[in-house]
């Protein structure tokens, strides 16, 4: 059973087509998961959504074919985030600007990168804007109303289903965020130590500080100097857990716990789902999320 319409064809009251048919009128190209998801629960069965990226792949890396570029071509709305993909930066700007939703017009971006401290290496990301705004529920959740109100522009038919399925995600968002906040409110740390600088704008939200040991793209390769002050980091804050992702290798964080006599466990940025997600939609990979934080800090 999906959850929120987990499933492409499903709608934002979590029934899903049994026949796997739709009757959607508008073609919509996601970026990459997050953007696919609220897109699929804002426009439930009236609207088509394809991710351009594919389930497993990591979005940073996505590169595109000439048929990817001819379906965001032909698509009635492409869904993305600039500056996260440059392959889809490159394509969108190929093509008219009324047929794009920029997620990043629609939240704050008020988070940059920069190294754990101050006179540490400096590396061409310091200073980068941090874009992983969904991994705060409501930062999400406004661009879940801003797409609703577009999807209402190109389709007016179905405006008043895009609003009555935007109220439901919001809500269940909201519920989210209150777990979370709930959940993180006592905690023995509040360090959270992470393979790549992801979780910002969540540890903002949740009273936590973040400690990254690359950048906000996790192919930035760490120096042995940055390996050395993480390392330094976590001794000297009694920090007990080391957080790896599913896209990329745990190499980075068992190297940290290791020197430190440290635990690793797994936080998901939501980047993408693969069948080692730890839930099969985005609600129940945050609530895994949680669970992993309550256990690693640990909270009571």
């Amino acid at each position: 059973m999906c959850l929120l319409a987990a499933c492409g064809n499903g709608n934002a009251s979590g029934e899903v087509d049994t026949d796997g048919a739709t009757d959607a009128g508008l073609s919509v190209r996601a970026a990459f998961y997050p953007l696919q998801w609220i897109t699929e629960q804002v426009g439930g069965s009236v609207v088509s959504v394809q991710s351009l990226t594919p389930p497993g792949a990591e979005p940073h890396d996505l590169e595109l074919g000439p048929q990817d570029v001819a379906a965001i071509g032909e698509a009635d709305l492409v869904v993305f985030l600039a500056e996260f993909q440059p392959a889809v930066d490159e394509a969108v700007e190929q093509e008219a600007a009324d047929t794009f939703f920029d997620a990043a017009e629609h939240t704050e971006l008020d988070l940059t990168y920069t190294p754990i401290e101050e006179g540490a290496e400096e590396t061409e990301e310091a200073g980068s804007t941090d874009p992983h705004f969904w991994l705060d529920p409501l930062r999400l959740a406004e661009v879940a109303d801003a797409l609703a109100a577009r999807l209402g522009q190109l389709d007016s038919d179905n405006a008043g289903t895009f609003t009555a399925n935007v109220e439901t995600l919001r809500t269940a968002l909201e519920e989210l965020d209150s777990e979370l906040k709930q959940g993180l409110a006592a905690c023995e740390s509040t360090d959270l130590v992470t393979s790549h600088n992801a979780f910002g704008y969540f540890a903002e939200a949740y009273g936590l500080t973040q400690v990254g040991i690359t950048g906000v793209t996790p192919e930035e390769e760490p120096s042995t100097e940055d390996l050395a002050e993480v390392a330094d980091f976590v001794e000297e804050n009694d920090v007990r857990t080391i957080y790896y992702e599913t896209l990329v290798s745990p190499a980075i964080a068992d190297t940290v716990a290791a020197e430190t006599g440290a635990q690793t466990a797994l936080l998901d940025p939501l980047e993408g789902l693969t069948d080692e997600s730890a839930g099969s939609d985005y609600l129940e990979v945050m609530r895994s999320n949680l669970d992993s934080i309550r256990a690693g800090q640990p909270c009571s």
